[in-house]
């Protein structure tokens, strides 16, 4: 019988049972399987998907055809090697305590169910809507990507490389957008930017034993210090922002997201960005720029990066495509002074060698044909209207302030009315398939509160093909 629940096709349900028996060898070499027929008539789908199972299974040498007389297992065909069942012992007397390195503490993860998506109403924050995703052109140029033209230097292992194609169109299309421009040996591919701030700890942290972060802020930065062993200091931002004024002057390394604040979405002005470079100067201190969906920008022009600003090479810039392309997509890049980004191709090289290639190279297809900025305007364009009917929303049912007003950026950051447990209220929510996100994960350790809320930009839910505005 074909597994229920199954999302392959049924083809490639027959091809996945027939080969398994066939490694497990629960079917020898020269035995003959059951006729396309019969076995279509017992698993009740038509002969010419059993006739395709077969065939793709002759091309990978599990099967052989007889002419007239059916198919064959191969001689030749894959074995799974069989060991002795050893009896399984316990691992309870192995102290993992004494032996760990470290153990990260305990903080509040985004309060979220990992079937999400399941939900009716899924206001959750960082995930993209894949139905303004370009589904078509990103297969046509995962295709391109894999084909003859570009698979063998695909397949070779490029060491400390990254994709030349990729790298060129960032740095001759993607940070002049920005107002950066940069050389090759100034810029490097990551696995998101989680990956990049992690390494940029790993180097800095040792040498910058102040280290400043926004409050509220983004919680896998947190989780980076924790796992390091490092206590940061938390200076709270406002509506523009991180406040230059209220750093300690004995700060070494600061990290922001001065395009769109995660999670208030809040935007630095042009003017405090320069203070804070001033600072940076006045105190001798890197800053890490986080570029926080930079490209959702709607109420107005996106303002220039801090790294375009920087004169001295005080800025470490940090980007990725995961929101604006899609979150599994698990690929940025980081532009920094030669001598770090030398450093951070050792320690990468180290860690993971260099990100998958054909992931590389299908995003510099999908970036230089156009698809990317295609998809950008269709989703700007969009987000600026599900806000502004969200924002109306939460004013007529003053159901709390959003704080700031954003220019831009896919989510909400929202204060409750005084008294209310947004704990609870999420729990309650959830009962009726509509999902929200307490904000006590983006908060420093200490400081409780249970009256901010995270959410999604996301406010229409599907009813057959329709979409039905909320």
């Amino acid at each position: 019988m074909l597994p229920r629940g199954s999302k392959a096709t049924l083809q490639q349900q027959i091809q996945q049972i027939v080969a398994d028996a066939i490694v497990m060898g629960r079917c020898t070499a020269g035995e003959r399987l059951p006729s396309s027929r019969r076995l279509a008539q017992h698993l009740g789908v038509s002969r010419i998907t059993v006739t395709l199972a077969y065939s793709e299974l002759v091309s990978n040498d599990y099967l052989y055809s007889r002419g007239g007389s059916g198919y064959y297992v191969a001689e030749n065909a894959p074995r799974r090697p069989i060991f002795d069942d050893y009896p399984k012992g316990s691992a309870d007397g192995i102290d993992w305590k004494r032996r760990l390195r470290k153990t990260s503490p305990e903080r509040d993860d985004i309060l979220r169910p990992s079937n999400w998506s399941d939900y009716r109403y899924p206001f959750i924050y960082g995930q993209s809507d894949m139905d303004l995703f370009d589904h078509a052109n990103w297969r046509k140029c995962a295709m391109q990507a894999m084909g003859r033209k570009d698979f063998d230097s695909l397949t070779r292992d490029s060491y400390q490389h990254d994709d030349p194609m990729l790298v060129e169109y960032i740095l001759r299309h993607i940070l002049p957008r920005r107002g950066i421009h940069a050389t090759p040996d100034e810029l490097i591919i990551t696995l998101g930017s989680q990956n990049a701030l992690w390494m940029i700890a790993y180097l800095l942290l040792d040498q910058a034993p102040k280290t400043v972060v926004e409050n509220p802020c983004y919680p896998g930065l947190r989780k980076i210090f924790d796992q390091m062993g490092m206590v940061v200091t938390s200076v709270d931002v406002d509506d523009d922002g991180l406040p230059p004024e209220n750093l300690p002057a004995d700060c070494d390394l600061v990290f922001t997201t001065p395009s769109h604040h995660a999670p208030t979405n809040a935007t630095m002005p042009l003017a405090r960005r320069k203070a804070l470079l001033d600072r940076a100067e006045q105190d001798d201190f890197l800053v890490v720029e986080d570029d926080y969906e930079f490209e959702i920008s709607f109420s107005s022009s996106p303002s220039p990066a801090l790294k375009s600003l920087d004169r001295v090479g005080r800025v470490i810039y940090v980007s990725s495509f995961s929101k604006s392309i899609f979150p599994g997509l698990r690929l940025g890049y980081m532009v920094a002074a030669p001598e770090l980004i030398r450093e951070v191709r050792r320690l990468r090289a180290v860690l993971l060698r260099h990100p998958p290639s054909h992931v590389q190279r299908t995003t510099a297809y999908f970036l230089s044909l156009g698809h990317f900025d295609s998809q950008i305007h269709r989703m700007t364009r969009v987000y600026a209207q599900r806000r502004a009917i969200m924002e109306k929303g939460l004013r007529e049912l003053d159901l709390g302030a959003v704080t700031p007003r954003a220019s831009g950026g896919s989510s909400f950051w929202i204060k409750a009315p005084e008294g209310v447990d947004t704990f609870r209220l999420a729990m309650e929510l959830r009962a009726q398939s509509v999902l929200i996100e307490p904000g006590q994960a983006f908060l420093r350790a200490g400081r409780r509160t249970v009256h901010t809320i995270g959410l999604r930009i996301q406010p229409f839910r599907r009813t057959g093909s329709r979409q039905v505005w909320t």
